[in-house]
C-alpha cells in the first residue's frame, strides 16, 4: 500500500512561523515533521498533548470574599488584629478552633 499524504493549509502569524521555524530547525526539524509529531501525538493522546487552560481565570468565590475582606480591612470598615509575634499569631490561631 501506497504511503498517501494530504497538504493542510494553516494561516499563522509570520513571526509565530519564523520563530517555530528557527526552534524546529534547531531541533533538527522542519515544519512538516514538527506538525506531523504534533498530530500523532495528540491521536496517541485522544486530544491536545498539552494541557489548555484560560490564561485569566475567573477567580473563585472563596477568593473574591477574601479579596473584598481585605478591602474593608484597608478601608477600615472591618478591625483587624494585627501581630508583631509570629507564636501569639499561631497561638491565637490554633485557639480560635477551641472557642
Amino acid at each position: 500500500m501506497a504511503n498517501l499524504t494530504s497538504a493542510i493549509n494553516v494561516n499563522v502569524p509570520t513571526d509565530v512561523k519564523e520563530e517555530a521555524n528557527e526552534l524546529f530547525n534547531n531541533l533538527g526539524l522542519n515544519m512538516s515533521t514538527a506538525i506531523n509529531i504534533f498530530l500523532k501525538r495528540a491521536i496517541f493522546e485522544r486530544g491536545l498533548p498539552f494541557e489548555v487552560k484560560e490564561v485569566n481565570p475567573k477567580p473563585s468565590k472563596e477568593l473574591m470574599e477574601a479579596l473584598d475582606e481585605s478591602e474593608d480591612i484597608l478601608n477600615g470598615k472591618v478591625k483587624a488584629k494585627g501581630y508583631h509575634n509570629v507564636r501569639k499569631m499561631f497561638e491565637d490561631i490554633l485557639n480560635e478552633d477551641e472557642n
